[in-house]
């Protein structure tokens, strides 16, 4: 068993989705959803496509995928009950202790996991279900080897279609702090898909050095389906509704044996001629650098004559078609549709275009009708009896409807069971296709009104009964628990070497694996945290679990981190990328030490300070962790340094770290550093990009702090995010 998941962004999509054959559909709400920009529905809406859905058997899952933050923890837990008493049938959570809270309280209330809980490995599979979920969705980057052992412990949803996010899940901060929109809260800018230059031969050039192309996992969801995935996702809430009907008929097509229509696919939405995903690899077409945006299927070769720009092309498009024009690579303009021609047709630009231009089409209207026009229909086997003496009955499907009075012999005009057929086969507004089997009267009398009404009614029955929420009710308790703000007096700080250092928690984090690392660790006295990267596989952990033996702890920004800990028999640091930003969750979280989120305001963290909370002070601002390689792997001419720097089109520089663990990764750091007053809360020093932690640790005030950081930012300090 399988079922291929689509996008909902808006009611056209979802119907678009359902019309093509999809088996499942997810929606963000108005509040609370991680694509914020989305049509997105409210719970009258909600419930509306949640019928409809269910009436062709359709699942339809709720993603309300964001951080809460603590004044917002009625409304999240009154929203998701709604939502569930409204047909839901499971709702997407980020925020994993939120959902352990939720199946607590209501455990008939099914979960999954959001893939912004970056479940990339065992034991955050098994960390999601001790919590109660169901099902987890994993990250984009998770390897095949690993979604397989993962498939193996709780029911698995994998992405297979659509954008990939340049950061690993649920650790992107870019938006957030360099244009101050929370990917967290749904309000991302996407600058990953903006120009940027990096400091390495053949990479001076600005272009779209983070941009990634879509990806189209293709054939290989057959792979995918024979290692155990139930749930095949396409991604796309903010994408058209064709392209949604696309994506789901090329998967279906392939799972049901036949070839897919990439042409289809490509022609609603194809950037940068797709990528088989991290699943299977890093391939050649991972990034997308020299173009941003749907680029379509190729249609021909651009020849002038006479001032006339001709496509040389097979292809037949019409008017309304629309185009887009490379060169060498990169785009030189767009047009549309202007006449045939022989051996093609005209392209209408306001560009300049060249002989040798790349045409592709980005704007195909027939198909896009055709794709639009599937209509989907409940098949209906329908037996009549209308005998004299007995009420009306009307079988659909196995469920018998009757009418309220027995019927009587006809005077003179007597019913004929073509007349039964006849009016039957209007289905009014529902999207029944019936057939008949026994149609039986025996020369009863129905005047033509009384037998209208009585088919609307059986028809409106009938679709209550099929479309109808079968959830059990549901009231999630709300949070009252309120705990006094404790202040911490402790420090901890990140660094590459914990020698010379005084702090309460040195987090010893390495640029390579670990032979030697005992020397980086001699000489401190606090207690010594190894930091573990936010995704590992499964063979990286079993690097780290070595290593962790010299160590009293480990820090972990990821989910897994924990289980991982507590495997090991090690107290357990939940870093910043937890994003704790509520009570419940720190309750629930139960870690020796945890970071509050980095986006959280001064007094938003004093609120949650306790005697194990810290709060990211002042240093170094991770903002990204890459799970690929930016350099294409390039790696017969790669240089192989620490640090190189990212410059935007406005000149920011953002310091981009490679570092080892089977195989080279990369961070990207913030533009300016940090530097705040603190708080109540534990002060967390992030010097992983700096060689003095010693003496930034030592610091106490701002101003200290100031001159090891010329150029510095005060972050979410005082202006939080929405």
């Amino acid at each position: 068993m399988y079922e291929i998941l689509a996008p909902a962004g808006n009611e056209n999509s979802a119907l678009a989705a359902i019309n093509a054959g999809t088996d499942a559909i997810y929606l963000g709400m108005n509040k609370f959803s991680a694509r914020s920009s989305a049509g997105n529905f409210d719970v009258t809406a909600f419930e509306k496509i949640c019928g409809y859905a269910h009436a062709f058997g359709v699942k339809v899952y709720a993603a309300l995928n964001t951080v809460v933050k603590d004044n917002e923890l009625t409304e999240f837990l009154t929203l998701a009950s709604e939502v569930w008493n409204a047909g839901a049938d499971a709702l997407i959570l980020q925020d994993l202790f939120l959902g352990k809270y939720i199946k607590q309280n209501a455990p008939q209330i099914s979960l999954h996991l959001s893939t912004q809980a970056g479940v990339c490995n065992v034991y955050g599979a098994q960390l999601a279900k001790s919590a109660g979920f169901e099902r987890v969705i994993t990250a984009r980057e998770t390897k095949f080897e690993d979604i397989v052992e993962i498939a193996k412990i709780i029911e698995t949803e994998v992405f297979v279609q659509g954008a990939l996010c340049t950061c690993f899940s649920g650790q992107c901060y870019m938006s957030s702090f360099a244009g101050g929109n929370s990917g967290n809260r749904g309000k991302c800018k996407q600058p990953c898909r903006k120009k940027y230059s990096i400091d390495r031969a053949d990479f001076n050039d600005a272009a779209y050095r983070l941009s990634l192309s879509d990806l189209c996992v293709g054939t290989n969801i057959k792979k995918l389906m024979e290692a155990g995935v139930y749930s095949f996702k396409i991604e796309g809430r903010m994408r058209r509704p064709e392209y949604v009907s696309a994506a789901v008929g090329y998967y279906k097509n392939i799972l049901e044996g036949a070839d897919g229509d990439i042409s289809a696919l490509k022609r609603t939405y194809n950037r940068g001629n797709y990528t088989g995903g991290l699943a299977f690899g890093q391939d050649k077409k991972f990034i997308s650098s020299a173009v941003q945006g749907h680029i379509g299927e190729f249609a021909g070769i651009i020849k002038v004559v006479n001032g006339e720009y001709i496509c040389q092309s097979v292809l037949k498009p019409g008017h309304g078609d629309g185009f887009k024009i490379l060169r060498g690579g990169k785009e030189a303009g767009g047009g549309i549709y202007g006449k045939a021609v022989n051996g093609g047709f005209t392209v209408l630009t306001k560009d300049r275009l060249k002989n040798g231009d790349k045409v592709f089409i980005t704007t195909d209207t027939e198909l896009n009708g055709r794709l639009l026009a599937h209509q989907r229909s409940i098949p209906l086997k329908i037996d009549l009896d209308f005998s004299a003496g007995k009420p009306a009955c009307a079988e659909i499907n196995g469920r018998a409807f009757y009418g309220e009075l027995p019927l009587e012999k006809a005077k003179t005009s007597s019913l004929t069971e073509e007349q039964l057929i006849r009016c039957f086969e209007k289905t009014d507004v529902y999207p029944f296709a019936p057939c008949f089997g026994t149609v039986k009267t025996d020369g009863v009398f129905v005047a033509s009104s009384v037998l209208n009404a009585f088919r609307r009614k059986v028809y409106a029955d009938y679709y209550r009964e099929i479309s109808e929420c079968k959830n059990p009710s549901s009231s999630i308790r709300a949070y009252n628990e309120n705990f006094p703000a404790t202040e911490n007096n402790k420090t901890a700080v990140i660094c590459g070497n914990l020698n010379g250092l005084k702090a309460d928690i040195g987090i010893l984090k390495c640029d390579c694996p670990f032979d030697g690392v005992g020397t980086l660790t001699d000489n401190f006295d606090g207690e010594k945290f190894l930091y573990i990267p936010p995704y590992l596989t499964g063979v990286e952990t079993e690097i780290f679990e070595k290593a962790a033996c010299l160590f009293d702890g480990v820090y972990c920004d990821s989910y897994f981190g924990r289980k991982l800990a507590e495997k090991l028999g090690k107290k357990f640091f939940a870093g910043a990328g937890f994003n704790i930003t509520n009570r419940l969750s720190l309750s629930v979280c139960k870690a020796d030490y945890v970071c509050l989120s980095k986006e959280l305001t001064r007094s938003e963290a004093e609120e949650l300070s306790r005697e194990n909370t810290f709060y990211l002070t002042a240093g170094n601002i991770k903002v990204m962790d890459l799970i690929y390689c930016p350099f294409e792997k390039k790696c017969a001419s790669c240089d192989r340094r620490k640090i190189y720097t990212l410059t935007d089109e406005n000149g920011r520089k953002f310091p981009l770290r490679r570092y080892e663990v089977t195989g080279c990764r990369f961070e990207v750091y913030n533009c300016a550093d940090l530097v705040t007053d603190g708080c109540a809360a534990g002060r967390l020093l992030d010097c992983t990009l700096t060689d003095n932690a010693a003496e930034i640790a030592a610091c106490r005030t701002r101003a200290e702090l100031e001159k090891f950081y010329k150029n510095h930012t005060r972050g979410h300090y005082s202006n939080g995010i929405l």
